[in-house]
């Protein structure tokens, strides 16, 4: 289906330029699935593109289902066959209401009106866009547009799929629901996949995964023999999936133990070993053993330096068909904290965070900052001094010719002199690791992790006293990811308090002090982490999911009978090596 023969490209600027890919050669078969994982910056996107003819290679050839990309009468069938859905949906989206927008790419293959509407119907369906057929992209969450992108996509009935980090902006449920669904057709209907993703369970699902770094392939085999080879992933800025992870952590401990082809099956063979040991040691376990950061977060206050009372907010409220998003909201952000929205995609996170800085003014209701009320025009001033947000895509603020104009932009409406400018965009450059190269660079040549950290320095450059983040660190390699978290942790021991969005729940619980969960524009539950992921049923509400250690956690405490309760890799090691070790007169035995 996909062939790449010594295939090399290159991406022209007016400084350098940037090798993206180069002398790369791969196949993928009809009716394969296969998974694309790399560090931000391997050449992950541009393959994408490269598979569909939206840019063509300098060197060497690409063909997809026999067709020669560099043939021009070819490109038209080419993308017939191979769709393709970006990471940023609003690159594609392109009519003013979602069934206008699902019929645009039947109405250019000339399709009739009754097939098109059929596709149309079909396609909302599959995504569960069907309720909102009729309104604006715009008004959608970033959920929502990237199911909006796929059922466009899937309404052109590809023989190839491309999702380009698809699933990065999807809630847990949507996320799993995409997968089994594009699966599915891969099974029953000999779609093709092709995955581009950081998320290691997703790349599990494949039939052969191709780790690209630098534009290079470096490895390629089943996941299971991609995965056998921690040390080289590490190397690649990647990481095991957790019980894989957890099961290289504990093979010195154990050499015997067997590999595990699913996250069950490890579970079920510790709690065997487990079983044959001395229980009466073991049953008191609990959480002795357990690893904890060494640096904690700073310590809230009592003090709400945000609050929210009875805040409701409608898309078009004077309209015949208001939308509402928010649902007589009431919240208070502690000074210090780190405060976490988590939701299922439309939830109204992103919605509820606009109010914060005042992009988005009551409606009904109020928000005050310090005291300070957003629907005084004279108090939006300081609240926008007080309260920094960066955005969903990064790149969406991002508009200067170089990083440190960038950066300098916010400071230079405040009228600082140039001295102190220069001096905080060394502060943040250095408190955010951005090289101080890449301050005379454009901002739109760097890779995804590059660019949120450059946002997020534009907006630390104006000192806030709240940073407010939707999405951090979606889209980022693993390790770029935990370099993220880290850095948000290190300006929360500086002082600042967090407001963070994310779907993401290993995230959350990482990061988190306290925990609101949304639903349907509305606040179902506030606590703290251990507390919101006992609750099964309200994650289940909300579209979320346990983080994949606490996952494991509770299955691996109901196969062995111990009381285990982690949610890192280094806290299960720690709690499960104390297991092995209180328990090592029968490991010979074992």
């Amino acid at each position: 289906m996909v062939c790449f023969t010594d295939v090399s490209f290159a991406y022209q600027s007016d400084q350098q330029e940037i090798r993206a890919i180069e002398d790369l050669s791969l196949a993928v078969r009809r009716g394969q699935h296969v998974a694309i994982i790399g560090h931000n910056g391997s050449g992950k996107s541009t393959f994408a593109r490269l598979c569909n003819a939206l840019i063509l290679p300098d060197q060497g050839q690409v063909s997809i289902a026999g067709l020669t990309a560099s043939s021009m009468e070819a490109v038209y069938e080419i993308r017939r066959t191979c769709g393709m859905v970006f990471q940023n949906p609003d690159d594609q989206i392109v009519a003013s209401s979602l069934e206008e927008d699902v019929a645009f790419g039947p109405e250019n293959l000339g399709l009739s009106t009754t097939e098109i509407q059929s596709r149309v119907q079909d396609a909302l369906a599959r995504v569960g866009l069907t309720p909102y057929a009729k309104m604006s992209p715009q008004h959608l969450s970033g959920g929502q547009k990237q199911k909006l992108s796929v059922a466009g996509v899937l309404a052109m009935h590809p023989t190839c799929l491309v999702l380009d980090e698809s699933t990065s902006m999807l809630d847990p449920q949507a996320a799993q629901d995409l997968m089994d669904f594009v699966t599915e057709l891969c099974r029953t209907e000999g779609l093709t996949l092709i995955n581009i993703t950081h998320n290691m369970e997703e790349a599990m699902r494949a039939d052969q995964v191709f780790v690209l770094s630098r534009g290079k392939l470096v490895l390629s085999g089943s996941p299971r023999e991609i995965f056998a080879q921690p040390d080289r992933l590490t190397q690649e800025n990647l990481v095991l999936p957790f019980y894989l992870g957890l099961y290289h952590e504990l093979l010195p401990w154990v050499p015997a133990l067997a590999y595990p082809e699913t996250a069950e099956d490890l579970a079920n063979n510790l709690a065997d070993l487990i079983k044959l040991m001395d229980t009466g040691k073991l049953s008191s376990l609990g959480k002795e053993g357990l690893l904890v950061d060494q640096e904690p977060s700073a310590s809230p206050t009592q003090e709400s330096f945000i609050e929210i009372k009875d805040l409701s907010y409608s898309y078009n409220p004077k309209s015949s068909r208001p939308q509402q998003v928010l649902h007589e909201i009431n919240l208070q952000i502690r000074q210090g904290e780190i405060f976490v929205l988590c939701g299922h995609s439309g939830s109204g996170k992103s919605t509820l965070i606009s109010h914060l800085n005042g992009i988005y003014r009551a409606q009904t209701g109020w928000v005050k900052v310090l005291g300070y009320d957003s629907r005084v025009k004279e108090d939006l001033i300081k609240i926008r001094q007080l309260v920094g947000l960066v955005f969903q895509y990064p790149e969406k603020q991002l508009f200067a010719e170089t990083v440190a104009e960038d950066i300098a932009f916010g400071l230079r409406q405040q009228k600082l002199a140039e001295e102190e400018i220069s001096a905080r965009i060394r502060e943040v450059a250095e408190l955010l690791d951005l090289d101080p190269d890449l301050l005379d660079r454009s901002p739109f040549e760097l890779s995804g992790g590059q660019q949120r950290r450059v946002a997020i320095a534009g907006v630390l450059a104006m000192q806030p006293e709240v940073l407010v983040l939707d999405e951090p660190a979606a889209g980022l390699d693993p390790l770029a990811r935990q370099a993220m978290l880290d850095e948000i942790k290190a300006l929360n021991r500086k002082g600042k308090t967090i407001v963070m969005v994310t779907h993401n729940m290993e995230d959350a619980a990482y990061l988190a002090d306290r925990i609101a969960v949304m639903a349907q524009g509305r606040i179902l539950a506030i606590d703290k982490p251990e507390i919101i992921f006992s609750q099964a049923d309200l994650l289940a509400q909300s579209g979320l999911a346990l983080p994949a250690s606490l996952r494991f956690s509770h299955n691996l405490s109901q196969a062995s009978g111990l009381d285990l309760n982690f949610m890192s890799l280094q806290e299960a090691s720690s709690q499960l090596q104390s297991a092995l070790a209180l328990g090592n007169e029968g490991l010979e035995e074992a």
